[in-house]
């Protein structure tokens, strides 16, 4: 299942320079992941200051 980030984030871009598919975006307050791009691989969840990216 593709990650998926929580309201815990704190919009600081460190999973989107991470993401090796670009599968990370800026939302509306925090940032998305695009399940149909996400290939899994956690490196996200491996760099984020808050744990906010988990898997689904």
């Amino acid at each position: 299942m593709a990650y998926k980030i929580t309201d815990a984030c704190i919009s600081c871009g460190a999973c989107e320079a991470e993401c090796p598919v670009s599968a990370i975006s800026e939302g509306d307050g925090k940032y998305e992941i695009d399940a149909a791009t996400c290939i899994e691989c956690g490196a996200c969840a491996g760099v984020c200051p808050v744990g906010a990216p988990e898997a689904e």
